[in-house]
């Protein structure tokens, strides 16, 4: 399969399986993983998500330029399923590296290697990116004659400085994760091999908390960059009022007290 997903304890861990191609999207990957997301926000018992590479030096080497590139620029005609389902939806490509999809919970990217063009818009789509340290981190896309369209153009410069966010975007050449994390841009630089370890107990630590603040908190994070402050801390009220009548916010409190933990339902 060129897509695997695991479910344990309200963690999902989804890994791109093509090692053979840098694990890069082609026709089947983008579908699958379009998908994957629609199933996972469906499923009320995932509070978190860790995305992933296969084993191997790269995480994702972005959109398969063989299959993928030439099918979209008209260049190759379709020719099995996969290829007539991207034809039919002009949307599974957006849907499937979280342009035009929200997960509505709280995403772990788990960068194992390399991350380029389309790879590197599914580390942006990321609530927290971590990276093997050693690994390269960059959008390619002007030296093929086209931009970053899965959101790389018009989120990196909300991610990180804006004068790191040019260079990467108008040069097409890769940054060392390194550098990455003293932009801030990263959460953690890690060893290849302790990369998902950490990712996942992130996730578990994340998954342990009350899911419906979770969501609310991750909400209010993401839509205040485009709010003003009497707007941003509108909505912040909003999720507050809503939240203090779940039986979750009734739970919190009495496990503090009764010092034990909280077991929280999502209502």
């Amino acid at each position: 399969m060129v897509l695997q997903v695991e479910i344990d304890k309200h963690v999902a861990l989804v890994r791109l399986n093509r090692t053979e191609a840098r694990n890069s999207l082609n026709p089947e990957l983008i579908v699958r993983l379009a998908e994957c997301w629609q199933s996972l926000r469906d499923d009320v018992d995932v509070r978190a998500i860790v995305l992933t590479g296969a084993e191997g030096s790269t995480f994702c080497a972005g959109f398969d330029l063989g299959r993928f590139i030439p099918l979209l620029t008209g260049a190759r005609q379709a020719e099995d399923e996969w290829d007539h389902r991207i034809v039919a939806d002009g949307g599974l490509a957006g849907r499937a590296t979280l342009r035009d999809f929200d997960l509505e919970r709280p995403l772990i990217v788990a960068a194992n290697g390399h991350a380029i063009a389309g790879g590197m818009e599914l580390l942006l789509a990321g609530d927290l990116r971590l990276v093997a340290a050693g690994a390269r981190l960059g959008l390619s896309e002007v030296r093929l004659g086209l931009i970053p369209a899965m959101g790389g153009t018009a989120r990196l410069a909300r991610l990180m400085p804006p004068a790191l966010a040019a260079e990467l975007l108008l040069t097409g050449s890769p940054i060392a994760a390194e550098r990455a994390l003293e932009a801030g841009f990263v959460n953690r630089c890690e060893a290849p091999e302790r990369v998902l370890d950490t990712a996942l107990e992130l996730a578990r630590e994340i998954a342990a908390n009350a899911p419906l603040a979770v969501q609310a908190a991750r909400d209010v994070m993401r839509r205040s960059a485009d709010l003003s402050v009497v707007e941003a801390l509108a909505l912040e009220a909003e999720h507050s009022q809503k939240l203090a009548a779940t039986e979750d916010a009734v739970e919190g409190p009495r496990a503090f007290l009764e010092k034990r933990p909280p077991v929280f339902q999502g209502r």
